[in-house]
């Protein structure tokens, strides 16, 4: 069945719908519901003592179940809260002669996911559930889709939405078929705010940067490119925000951060997806050991906010955000997991080490790839809990500040996780003709066929040049964080709306 062909469920919902309208009803009424109540409020708080309170309830919600009882129903439904009880009399809904209401349209034209509201009182039923005693039954949307229901019988599942297909083209019916998915995004939200709240008690100001921009820089990946028709030039979905928080800098801002939309025209797995959410923030006259202490004191703060504790699980481990965190030099991490010191290799002697180690390593790759590749393959993953790998050599390097005390490395760390990338982080090169020199690099490797290098951004040097105070910048993966913070194996469990291939028509 094609995207245009009906079901024979949706057809008689459609019919249904008709039905409805030639009664003289609206499905959808534009007027304002008085929703008074949510489902959660009148049954974690409703007793027999406190039962006045709740003599007039509104609620509204969609349509879960329906046990029909023939002149009386109890149906469950569900708003953004939870589920409750509703039960429905025939003749409390139609206390006239005329049962039309009840009989022509809530026994034969409504169902399973339409919204209605109900007006009526809480109860305790002889079983013991919360419930509200319906006087009051409106229509308020005609679900014309029928929902893949879960029901459930001895214990047992049947019909669960669990194909990641389905759950992430059609996240709107995964949300209502879930609703324990909701608080993933809760928690999302949660952790953002938190962020927002922790820079702000730092002095930091919020800004905006632009997403459209001629240059892709301040980071190296390859960009989405476009076309501004007006201005008759191509611009590039940002890559990275850095550069222009950077110009806050230079024009006086002490501190500033960033919650952006970034956009790389790269592979997809469980931890990448095209766009993603990066926080990013810099301040000025600090370093990036000020940023290491920052980072640990933010993380640990993120898991006891929101579960009491620094310790969180993810899948069958249990990892500690208690600072400090483990700290270990690039160097001495691949040292340590492949026992070969690569500290004094030149790019000849890196790329028959990466033959050696059965890494992949191509002409048009640098000294700084290929560290990064070896890293990745033979390190990255061994170090679940929170390390900050530090001090990285220059070439992988190409904003960060040379280290004061180490010739060829820079202040630059990297804190991994779980085995993945969380936080990148330097103390920030302000070194106008240093950074000329080494975007000049960067294009040396674009010329060798590097489609990641990065490009020369001519205003960001002129803007160096009036002069950037030390600072220290970071960049947190927040989809990645949240994650880990709410124990989901894919990123695309932690968005809304994943990018995915166009659906077959």
């Amino acid at each position: 069945m094609s995207n245009f062909e009906l079901s024979e469920q949706e057809l008689l919902r459609r019919t249904k719908l008709e039905e409805i309208q030639k009664l003289g009803v609206d499905a959808y009424p534009a007027a304002l519901y008085p929703v008074s109540h949510q489902s959660i409020d009148i049954k974690s708080n409703f007793s027999l003592e406190n039962a006045e309170a709740y003599q007039s309830v509104c609620i509204a919600g969609r349509i879960m179940s329906v046990r029909d009882m023939g002149k009386a129903a109890f149906v469950v439904i569900q708003d953004a809260s939870g589920k409750i009880q509703v039960y429905i009399r025939r003749d409390d809904i139609c206390p006239t002669e005329d049962k039309s209401l009840y009989d022509s349209i809530f026994k034969k034209l409504i169902d399973i996911g339409d919204i209605i509201g109900i007006k009526g009182f809480g109860f305790i039923t002889k079983t013991g559930e919360t419930s509200i005693h319906a006087h009051e039954f409106t229509l308020l949307s005609k679900s014309l889709k029928p929902l893949p229901v879960v029901k459930e019988k001895e214990g047992e599942t049947f019909d669960a939405v669990t194909d990641p297909e389905f759950r992430y083209r059609q996240r709107y019916a995964d949300l209502i078929i879930n609703p324990e998915i909701r608080e993933v995004f809760k928690k999302r939200t949660r952790i953002v705010q938190i962020i927002r709240n922790f820079y702000n008690d730092l002095g930091m100001l919020e800004v905006d940067t632009p997403i459209l921009q001629p240059i892709p820089g301040g980071a190296a990946a390859r960009p989405f490119t476009t076309h501004h028709n007006a201005l008759d030039m191509p611009l590039y979905l940002r890559i990275a925000n850095e550069l222009y928080l950077k110009r806050l800098i230079v024009g006086g801002f002490d501190g500033v951060f960033e919650f952006a939309k970034d956009f790389r025209n790269e592979g997809m797995d469980r931890t990448h997806n095209p766009e993603f959410t990066v926080m990013e923030m810099y301040a000025a006259y600090k370093d990036y050991f000020w940023m290491m202490e920052q980072t640990e004191t933010l993380l640990e703060k993120i898991a006891v906010d929101l579960y009491g504790t620094s310790v969180v699980p993810v899948g069958e481990k249990s990892i500690d955000f208690k600072a400090p965190f483990k700290r270990i030099t690039m160097y001495d991490a691949i040292k340590e997991h492949t026992g070969i010191d690569i500290s004094a290799m030149d790019e000849s002697q890196l790329r028959d080490t990466c033959k050696h180690l059965g890494i992949h390593a191509d002409n048009a790759m640098g000294k700084g790839k290929m560290i990064d590749e070896i890293f990745g393959e033979k390190c990255e993953a061994s170090y679940v809990q929170p390390t900050f790998i530090i001090d990285y050599p220059e070439e992988m390097s190409p904003l960060t500040k040379k280290h004061r005390s180490k010739p060829g490395l820079v202040e630059r760390f990297e804190l991994i996780v779980n085995g993945k990338e969380l936080a990148n982080a330097y103390s920030e090169l302000n070194d106008p003709i240093d950074q000329r020199k080494r975007f000049e690099d960067q294009v040396a490797l674009m010329e060798r066929g590097d489609d990641e290098a990065m490009f020369i951004d001519y205003d960001f040097l002129r803007a160096l040049e009036y002069g950037m105070p030390p600072t220290s910048g970071i960049g947190i993966g927040i989809d990645r964080l949240t994650m880990i913070m709410t124990n989901q194996h894919s990123i695309q469990d932690v968005l809304f709306f994943p990018q995915m291939r166009m659906e077959a028509k």
